[in-house]
């Protein structure tokens, strides 16, 4: 019961969400969209064959013409744009899924009994913040630091 009244509730906020339809809004939700399809696409095989064949063609071509400058513009203009775009799309969608996955440990940690609601924000303090919260958790669990093999101390036999 309590499962399907936590999906009545989600669902019901949800369309109070996108009840607020702005230009704004409508443009928001077009990129997400755009950027959730695309990503997908271009993390496809098909698009990685597609850009291997390119490279494949374009390297078979340079003695057809010389290997001249043109030549080697066409494919660093070319790979210039795309990976500026993708920058932005692929930042795009790390920060929807970062903000999803608070979202939904925000939501793990209220409904835990026993747990500290005020770690439901915690991704609002700064990197200074965070650090410093780490290191009370990491103390209060009796935990020691971890050490990279390399910087760790060697014990004598």
């Amino acid at each position: 019961m309590a499962r399907s009244k936590s999906k009545t509730s989600l669902a019901a906020a949800t369309r109070s969400i996108r009840q607020h339809r702005s230009f704004s809004d409508r443009l928001d939700t077009y990129f997400t969209n755009f950027a959730h399809r695309t990503s997908r696409f271009a993390g496809s095989p098909w698009v990685f064959t597609i850009a291997v064949l390119t490279i494949l063609v374009w390297a078979v071509s340079g003695p057809l013409f010389g290997f001249s400058d043109t030549w080697q513009l066409i494919i660093n203009t070319s790979t210039t744009i795309v990976t500026f775009l993708m920058v932005f799309l692929i930042q795009n969608t790390q920060n929807r899924d970062a903000l999803a996955v608070q979202v939904k440990l925000s939501e793990l940690i209220i409904k835990m009994h026993g747990a500290r609601n005020d770690f439901a924000q915690v991704e609002d303090l700064t990197d200074k913040e965070l650090e410093e919260l780490h290191e009370i958790i990491r103390k209060s669990a009796g935990c020691d630091p971890i050490r990279p093999k390399k910087h760790a101390v060697r014990k004598k036999r």
